[in-house]
């Protein structure tokens, strides 16, 4: 196997595009759990792996399903302390002012105990694949009911750009997802810099490559 698509041991991604001198782990206050489905294969732009290298209190698995929440992160957990980012719209996150994240009732609609839930929570949940990946994790996993359903509602557009077309205005990477919510739930508005550094490099990685790879021009002959 040639030496440019070997993977690096630490970050899974390819030689050419390792990102571990960007690595700088951080001890977040609370925990971050993604469940990565297992035909999820985006080797070069997939961020769950640089979660867990930038966050030490993570954990990444990956399947379709596990029975609760404790198996899934080896302890005892009170699932009603967990958010999980919700599939879907809040109906009137757009009124709220809790950004960027709005807890949501069953129905979607905007829950009452906005402070108290979010103030209370040991750790999120994320669901890492395609959407209908991401769909299938989490009709797959019913004890994800019992979690606080959270809305994500990003900043800005997800700094992939033209390199990967996301299904809707509001969707972002896993990363992003993880850094937005960490920094407004810790109340740290440095965090979200402080993760997103191993993948602002890594997409200047794959843009460099990409351009490199695009035909040049022939020279005219004078």
């Amino acid at each position: 196997m040639p030496d440019e698509i070997l993977p690096c041991s630490t970050c899974e991604k390819p030689l050419p595009l390792c990102i571990c001198e960007a690595v700088s782990p951080i001890e977040n206050a609370l925990s971050v759990v993604i469940l990565r489905h297992p035909q999820e294969k985006d080797e070069k732009l997939g961020t769950a792996r640089l979660v867990t290298l930038q966050l030490q209190n993570s954990i990444l698995k990956t399947g379709l399903s596990w029975p609760n929440l404790s198996k899934v992160i080896g302890r005892t957990a009170d699932p009603k302390r967990w958010g999980i980012l919700y599939l879907g719209t809040a109906k009137a996150a757009k009124d709220t002012h809790t950004k960027p994240l709005t807890v949501v009732d069953s129905k979607g609609g905007v829950s009452a105990n906005q402070s108290d839930v979010l103030k209370n929570l040991e750790g999120i949940i994320l669901l890492d694949g395609s959407w209908s990946q991401a769909k299938a994790l989490w009709w797959r996993n019913a004890w994800m009911l019992k979690c606080s359903r959270l809305i994500l509602q990003p900043p800005r557009p997800s700094l992939y750009g033209q390199l990967r077309k996301e299904p809707r205005r509001e969707s972002v990477s896993t990363i992003e997802a993880a850094a937005y919510s960490l920094a407004f739930l810790q109340h740290d508005d440095t965090l979200e810099e402080k993760i997103l550094a191993p993948f602002r490099l890594l997409l200047t990685k794959v843009r460099a490559e990409k351009t490199a790879k695009q035909p040049q021009p022939t020279p005219h002959a004078p």
